[in-house]
């Protein structure tokens, strides 16, 4: 692949040089990744790299590293155990259970502890480079993979989900950036992908344009999302038809004039309901097609393909996604299609239960803890926060907490910032991770988005420490 940019991640190329050299020896890899959609995406392209090396390996999905999924890890007695989308903020737990292991780490996220030397450990805050907006998870292992060989160039689209569904394009242009920009350049560079400038509507190719509306929460649209009988009215009062003939129309079908009279009349329906219409604007940025998927399909839209592996995560069955994005384009995307709807759903009963039970709104100074109890279900915290985070429901120069109690019967955490706040010197994950230690859990993440485990019964001491730990950098 003469031409192409170097992601300068140099120690993937160490990580790559010990992938190679195991799967000579016939070695046992074991990797292990996060249940997200980034994390999903990462799996899938080592699971592909792997595959092309005819390596002998096994696939775990993992929503957070413990010491007993580590010391299972260890009892499999790989010869290589590979961590993605995972265990930069675990390094002192990683050294107690797998000190004698051979370990690759391809993460993103802050680093918490030291390392040694039987890691290897590829994250791009040890270059200087931000983990939490410039490359995902995926995007790492990608760098590795690329580094193996020149051919996983192809597996560049599955790192661009991966960044979508970390929404690393959560910015002004709402676009992807940084090392990102450059993972985007490879998988346009060989015919895989188009980005250009457009609306962002949840299933812009897909979905009837109103349904395409009703779907859209990020940004979240105040009496819009999820309501699709309002969409329909928006669309007809500015006389845009939802039918050509008997055939539904998408966002992909209208002309330039056309979208342009549709997001003017979302600014005005959000303005009209006391809601900053500037929200809106974030509908505008750039669309990653995947030009070799097919048409009304949800992997041809790179933000459509991330919600979907997102959906498979969150509700229990990560093998759906990982099939997926190893190249299932049958049992599996049905299957997906189908949970998608259900998660979707399920999302939205969520909000409707938030607006309508207030008090499940703890408000303090600098933070809105969302108090889930065992109503919200703990693999959907990382969701909603993300979803509150845009919805402007709350100030944003508070921090939003939302907790859940876990199947085991501690309390997870999930945390969200605002630019503002990281702009004031917030780092969520710096926060999460004292917080998560002083109150005999773990913690971490990005500077903008982070969580955290701890007992039960230290909720409400948590949220206090994390109120006072806002407010001083408010105040400074």
């Amino acid at each position: 692949m003469s031409g192409t940019s170097q992601l300068p991640l140099t120690l993937a190329t160490e990580a790559s040089t010990l992938i190679k050299n195991e799967v000579s020896k016939g070695s046992s890899i074991l990797i292990l990744s996060h249940f997200d959609a980034d994390g999903l995406a990462a799996a899938g392209i080592l699971g592909k790299a792997l595959t092309r090396l005819n390596a002998s390996f096994h696939l775990r999905i993992s929503k957070q590293l413990s010491e007993q999924e580590l010391s299972e890890a260890s009892e499999e007695n790989p010869d290589l155990l590979i961590l993605a989308d995972l265990g930069s903020g675990y390094l002192e737990l990683l050294k107690k259970t797998m000190s004698k292991n051979k370990v690759i780490i391809l993460d993103h996220h802050q680093l918490v502890g030291g390392t040694q030397s039987n890691f290897v450990h590829v994250n791009p805050h040890l270059q200087g480079y931000d983990g939490a907006r410039e490359i995902s998870g995926a995007g790492v292992a990608y760098a590795t993979a690329r580094a193996i060989d020149e051919s996983n160039t192809d597996l560049s689209i599955l790192a661009v989900i991966g960044a979508l569904g970390d929404l690393q394009d959560k910015n002004v242009k709402r676009s992807l950036h940084g090392l990102n920009e450059t993972i985007v350049q490879d998988a346009v560079r060989i015919g895989l992908m188009e980005a250009k400038t457009d609306l962002v509507f949840y299933g812009r190719e897909t979905r009837p344009i109103h349904k395409a509306l009703a779907y859209t929460t990020n940004p979240f649209l105040p009496g819009i999302s999820g309501a699709e009988d309002r969409c329909l009215a928006l669309l007809s009062s500015i006389d845009i038809p939802v039918k050509a003939g008997d055939k539904w129309k998408t966002l992909s079908d209208l002309t330039n004039e056309e979208k342009q009279k549709l997001l003017s009349k979302t600014v005005e329906w959000i303005s009209s309901k006391g809601f900053p219409g500037k929200i809106a604007l974030n509908l505008i940025g750039a669309v990653y097609t995947l030009l070799q998927e097919e048409r009304w399909t949800p992997t041809r839209d790179g933000r459509e393909y991330a919600s979907l592996l997102n959906a498979c995560g969150r509700m229990g069955r990560p093998s759906l996604a990982v099939a997926i994005c190893m190249g299932d384009r049958s049992r599996a995307l049905e299957e997906a299609e189908e949970l998608m709807i259900e998660y979707r759903r399920t999302l939205a009963q969520y909000m409707e239960w938030l607006t309508e039970s207030p008090d499940r709104v703890k408000e303090l100074e600098a933070t809105s803890a969302i108090l889930g109890g065992e109503t919200l279900n703990e693999n959907m915290t990382g969701a909603l926060s993300t979803i509150l985070s845009t919805a402007n429901l709350f100030s944003p120069n508070k921090a939003i907490l939302v907790l859940a109690r876990t199947k085991e019967g501690d309390i997870k955490i999930s945390a969200r910032a605002s630019d503002f706040l990281v702009d004031k010197g917030v780092n969520l994950g710096t926060i999460m991770q004292k917080l998560g230690e002083k109150h005999s859990g773990m913690g971490g993440g990005h500077d903008v988005a982070a969580g955290a485990n701890i007992p039960a019964g230290k909720e409400e001491e948590f949220i206090q420490d994390f109120d006072k730990m806002i407010l001083e950098k408010i105040r400074l």
